[in-house]
């Protein structure tokens, strides 16, 4: 299952490194995030909920404006 998770915050590329490290580390998750879109693509290989992502990302600081499929 593939998700789009926009964010908002991500100035730089040390934002990017925080957020694709906290994502990456979510067993099931593989993710790659884009400081131009403000975006991460995400890829799950088990369930994991939006929950789970959103609270990766909004514990580091950034906001989650929203999670597509």
């Amino acid at each position: 299952m593939k998700k789009v998770i926009k964010i908002e915050g991500m100035h730089c590329g040390g934002c990017v490194k925080r957020v694709d490290a906290a994502l990456n580390g979510i067993d099931g998750v593989s993710a790659t995030v884009e400081l131009a879109t403000g975006c991460a693509v995400v890829e799950l290989t088990k369930e994991v909920s939006d929950e789970v992502l959103r609270e990766a990302i909004e514990d580091l600081g950034f906001d989650v404006v929203e999670i597509g499929g």
